[in-house]
């Protein structure tokens, strides 16, 4: 049987990639401490400079520490034709640094790519109710799917390392359709999918654990990488009925610690060992002022996830 590892990453620390979601900023030497001391054995890089971007640096501080690499998050604005060449110079310089800080590793990281989820005024009021027509068009998504490839093929070509595209809520790839659209026009060697838990029922606009189910199976050719996120389905419904945006619903704690949402992580646990799967899951649950303290959500949500079998 693959063993599945369990990572974190520093959202889960208040170091968001959104500009006014940001919590207190805890220097990368604690954040790194508390996340080995609560039992994760990896992490993703966050927002570039707040790990160490020297490459013998990083290996060192992860290390000491007995972590492994698993991925960085590159956002592109990838409907704008315009955005493509600056996001695969964005993107070549994370996968770089992964690339060389992982050198000899047994786990490969992944290029986390994303679109610029947050920058369209209209998708962030819609989150998690978003209708077919505030969609892309044919065009858009030529321009989006090409833009995303180029990405992929560059991280490759240049490091080898795989990219793996985020689903997203505030983003133009939210919806189940959404992304059988942006896959079905990109080569399913080149880019992969990394699939969240919580990113998925908000988007489907769901709120049970079953809709999660339902989209690992629907897409799981193409599932590289898990990210673990809980959705609280009370926040989730009120929020739709609302009307609030995606950061109004994120402030509101829409993403709770595991366990004390919808999503049934010994269910999907299940189901990625019957797939064989063998990479890292990566836990995120964005931990904003006022939630409580990081490591304190980190270790609940690791002895949640020791309860399923992890």
């Amino acid at each position: 049987m693959a063993t599945i590892h369990v990572g974190n990453a520093p959202c889960s620390w208040g170091t968001l990639e959104f500009e006014g979601l940001e919590g207190e900023r805890i220097a990368y030497p604690r954040m790194l401490d508390e996340l080995a001391a609560a039992g994760y054995t990896g992490t993703e890089l966050g927002d570039w400079g707040y790990l160490p971007t020297d490459p013998a640096a990083l290996r060192a501080d992860l290390a000491g520490r007995g972590l492994s690499l698993t991925g960085a998050f590159v956002p592109v604005a990838l409907r704008d034709s315009a955005a493509h060449a600056p996001g695969v110079q964005s993107a070549l310089r994370v996968a770089r640094l992964l690339a060389a800080a992982a050198e000899g590793a047994a786990t490969r990281p992944f290029l986390v790519l994303a679109d610029n989820n947050g920058g369209d005024r209209v998708r962030t009021a819609w989150a998690g109710r978003v209708r077919p027509d505030q969609g892309l068009g044919l065009d858009e998504w030529r321009i989006f799917a090409r833009g995303a490839e180029a990405v992929a093929r560059a991280v490759r070509d240049e490091t080898g390392l795989r990219t793996v595209f985020h689903h997203h809520c505030a983003g133009f790839v939210e919806t189940p359709a959404e992304i059988a659209a942006l896959l079905d026009l990109t080569d399913p060697a080149l880019l992969g999918l990394v699939f969240d838990t919580g990113h998925y029922v908000y988007g489907a606009g769901a709120t049970d654990s079953a809709a999660a189910l339902e989209g690992l199976a629907r897409f799981a050719e193409r599932v590289w990488y898990v990210h673990f996120k809980d959705c609280d389905p009370q926040i989730a419904a009120r929020a739709r009925a609302e009307g609030i945006d995606y950061f109004a619903a994120i402030r509101r704690g829409l993403f709770c610690e595991l366990g004390r949402g919808c999503i049934d992580f010994a269910a999907v646990t299940a189901w990625l060992r019957g797939r064989g799967y063998g990479e890292f899951i990566t836990v995120e649950q964005d931990v904003l002022p006022g939630m409580g303290a990081p490591v304190e959500s980190a270790r609940r949500n690791r002895a949640h996830l020791r309860g399923v079998g992890l």
